[in-house]
């Protein structure tokens, strides 16, 4: 097996559903506590040796690009403030990986954004991140499913289980049993459903590892859901196909940064469990539900 190194996340949608904060800032840039979302990401693969990122960008995305490049003047003023720790982590988000940008052009879903990473790819197996979903450093995904590429091939799912009246917002994967290692075979996946179509209550969340078989399988692929070129769609094809598609149970934290009450909650949390700022934190919010908050 090919070793991994490369990683696709894709950034050209227009996050409707944080409007207005996103008229002008990238919702990938959108900060949890004092990072934005996209740089968790990017931690997430550099950790799990995964060095070599393409973004699938579209217009409006420039903040992306200015905050994995560096900043002499702004470097240069924190030196002379003596502010060597902040200066560090400025310079964090360019030492964590080759980060490649690709427009999409016109978003016709994730299945599309894929399609176009292929030239930048080429033969190799490689990853996909979602932003909505960050998972929690302290019990890492992507480490375990590249494990599972490696040794069995195939295609690669993170998944998790959901009450059945939440499954249409996700797509959602039809199992076997459960092998000796853990890993689920997936037989068929769907995007979407409705509550009585679903064939389990397993959702696929936003992290996969492909082959490259994947892009002549979208390329065949018509538009799904919303009219879109749909990634679910495609995997479903290669299992029916006889590709194997491997189903990897997450049992750790997930974190959805995709809407305004989901975004706040995982700010909080986040904020709460930092040394530096946690305890102040955690003291005025419960001060603040006492005592201030409006009832009713």
């Amino acid at each position: 097996m090919q070793p991994l190194s490369k990683v696709v996340i894709p950034v050209a949608g227009h996050g409707t559903r944080l409007l207005p904060a996103t008229k002008a800032t990238p919702k990938e840039m959108l900060p949890v506590v004092d990072k934005p979302v996209l740089q968790y990401l990017v931690e997430e693969a550099a950790a799990a040796g995964l060095h070599d990122v393409l973004l699938i960008t579209g217009r409006n995305k420039r903040p992306i690009e200015d905050h994995f490049d560096r900043n002499a003047e702004l470097e240069q003023v924190l030196r002379r403030n003596g502010d060597r720790d902040l200066l560090a982590e400025l310079q964090r988000p360019e030492g964590l990986a080759a980060v490649h940008y690709l427009r999409q052009g016109t978003p016709r879903g994730v299945g599309h954004a894929v399609l176009r990473a292929e030239q930048h790819i080429g033969d190799e197996p490689f990853a996909v991140l979602l932003g909505d979903d960050l998972i929690d450093a302290g019990s890492p995904l992507l480490p375990d499913m590249i494990k599972v590429q490696q040794r069995h091939g195939g295609c690669v799912l993170a998944l998790t289980p959901v009450a059945p009246h939440e499954i249409s917002a996700h797509g959602c994967a039809a199992t076997r049993p459960a092998r000796t290692d853990g890993t689920l075979p997936i037989t068929d996946l769907m995007e979407g459903p409705r509550p009585d179509e679903a064939a389990g209550n397993y959702a696929v969340i936003g992290r996969y590892v492909l082959p490259p078989e994947v892009f002549e399988v979208l390329r065949a692929t018509a538009p799904g859901r919303g009219g879109e070129l749909q990634l679910a769609d495609a995997l479903a094809t290669l299992a029916r196909q006889g590709t194997p598609v491997h189903g990897v149970l997450h049992t750790g934290r997930r974190f959805d940064t995709g809407d305004p009450e989901n975004h706040l909650r995982t700010a909080i949390q986040f904020a709460c469990e930092r040394p530096d700022i946690g305890p102040t934190l955690r003291s005025w919010l419960d001060h603040y539900v006492r005592h201030e908050m409006p009832r009713g």
